[in-house]
């Protein structure tokens, strides 16, 4: 609003430009500017009583031609506050590194368990087959779960249920009871925080930046396997397994409390839409019977042929990472005479490559055909795979680090692109058919665990089993390129 200086008239309206090209005109006898006479440059200062004030957004007072006063809004942009979203994305991955790491303890403790216990290695190995089935069984029906009683809820209990499994391993006595606490417990908790919960919260709090975030929590894994894996080994090592398992229970029972109290399940119940997403979006209506919905889910899904080339292929994915990699790798590395530590240390040096090529293969999932994608990831990791006996040694050397750097970059990268291939084809339930397509995953990785198990305890090595997994990924990359076209197309979600 413009107000007239003191001793000054306002500039009657309808008075035309100013034809004096810049000179400075006397007013007229009557006091007030002769019509068009000019003016100083407006000038412009904030307020000095408020400019100061915290979160004041300061006016500006501008003098004009004829000594009019003009106050404005303020000339600086307002930083936009960051979405909610991310803040829940960050609670889901620390839930999910906390996952991972409580997940691959028992590579860590193969070799302790085994000198304690005198327990073959295939034993032990079942514990572990039993950890990674119920890993991924478990991961369908926890995604229904979240869809009936919200994420908070299930994410909190079973983070509750690892600190139970963990705390009581150190009182057993019997390999039935590892099988137990660290098969059933471990494998139930672990599950319901697999990435089938990384696949819900990406699409329920995400439209933008979809595929990115999808990359950025399933990279959370990797990070748990390296904050986790070299502190455990070191444990294990110097203070015995007990003091290892304890800490696993320690860390689930301290993340429990900020799930609870930070993670929320739809950005309705914040009072704010999802990331992108247009305004008014409200959250779905709980459905009932969440057992139920996944094994319907499931029937529905199995009679379409993408479901079986992606659970094929993932079944391989499993087998050549979780259960043999990430089971193994440490015990065929100490066979060659390198210390525990170290190589869990390059497992963990997995995880460091994991995070990127995770994050670039959202990005990637984004722009380029997903069925591509995972082909290019299956062929390498199978050509890695296939050198790798060849590498072992007791010390580290370069070439060992290329396989590292290399297999690291591939660790978990196909789990972008199988999400989004899961999403296009079964709109809403992508969820929840990635949840089954996992459980395949988890399936391949508890053959391939125990099936290396026997092998080393047949052979006395691992070669075969090396051999096998990197011409098993060879036919994954055939699987997927022969993944239809069509599966980009939505197909109707099975009614809850």
């Amino acid at each position: 609003m413009a107000v007239a200086a003191p001793g000054r008239a306002a500039r009657p309206p309808g008075t035309g430009a100013c034809r004096c090209r810049g000179r400075r005109r006397p007013p007229d006898r009557a006091g007030g500017p002769r019509p068009g006479a000019c003016r100083p440059a407006p000038r412009s200062w904030p307020n000095p009583f408020t400019y100061w004030l915290p979160g004041h957004s300061p006016d500006f007072r501008s003098v004009g031609k004829h000594g009019r006063v003009t106050v404005t809004a303020d000339r600086k942009r307002v930083r936009p506050r960051l979405h909610r979203a991310w803040s829940v994305a960050l609670i889901a991955l620390v839930a999910i590194i906390g996952a991972a790491g409580f997940r691959a303890t028992p590579g860590v403790l193969i070799t302790p368990l085994e000198d304690e216990f005198g327990w073959t290695r295939g034993t032990i190995s079942l514990a572990v087959s039993v950890n990674l089935l119920l890993y991924g069984m478990t991961a369908p029906f926890a995604a229904a779960l979240m869809d009936r009683f919200g994420m908070r809820k299930v994410v909190s209990a079973a983070l509750v249920l690892v600190a139970t499994g963990s705390g009581l391993t150190i009182w057993m006595k019997a390999s039935w009871q590892l099988v137990l606490c660290w098969g059933v417990l471990v494998g139930l908790g672990t599950g319901s925080m697999a990435l089938a919960f990384a696949a819900t919260v990406a699409d329920r709090w995400f439209v933008r930046h979809r595929g990115l975030v999808t990359g950025i929590l399933t990279a959370g894994g990797a990070t748990g396997q390296l904050i986790f894996l070299p502190l455990l080994a070191y444990l294990a090592g110097d203070h015995g397994w007990r003091t290892a398992a304890l800490a696993v229970s320690a860390a689930a029972l301290a993340v429990a409390p900020m799930v609870w109290l930070l993670l929320r399940d739809h950005p309705a119940d914040v009072g704010t839409t999802a990331l992108g997403a247009p305004p008014g979006q409200v959250a779905p209506p709980p459905t009932g019977g969440a057992g139920a919905r996944a094994l319907r889910v499931l029937g529905s899904a199995a009679r379409t042929r993408p479901f079986w080339l992606l659970a094929g292929g993932f079944a391989i994915c499993g087998a050549s990472t979780s259960g043999l990699v990430q089971t193994h790798f440490i015990p065929a590395a100490h066979d060659h005479g390198m210390a525990e530590p170290v190589a869990a240390g390059l497992l963990a040096l997995v995880g460091v490559f994991d995070i990127v090529g995770t994050v670039l293969s959202g990005w990637l999932s984004d722009r380029v055909d997903p069925r591509v994608l995972l082909c290019a990831y299956y062929a390498l990791r199978g050509a890695s795979l296939l050198v790798l006996p060849s590498l072992f040694s007791a010390t580290t050397e370069p070439s060992m680090l290329i396989f590292i750097i290399f297999y690291g970059l591939d660790w978990v990268a196909t789990v972008p692109p199988t999400i989004a291939l899961c999403r296009s084809a079964y709109g809403r339930d992508g969820a929840v058919v990635f949840g089954w397509v996992f459980a395949s995953h988890q399936v391949g990785a508890g053959i391939a665990a125990t099936a290396a198990g026997l092998t080393r305890d047949a052979l006395g090595e691992y070669t075969l089993a090396w051999y096998g997994a990197g011409l098993l990924c060879a036919f994954a990359a055939i699987m997927s390129i022969r993944i239809p076209r069509q599966a980009s197309l939505k197909s109707e979600p099975v009614a809850g």
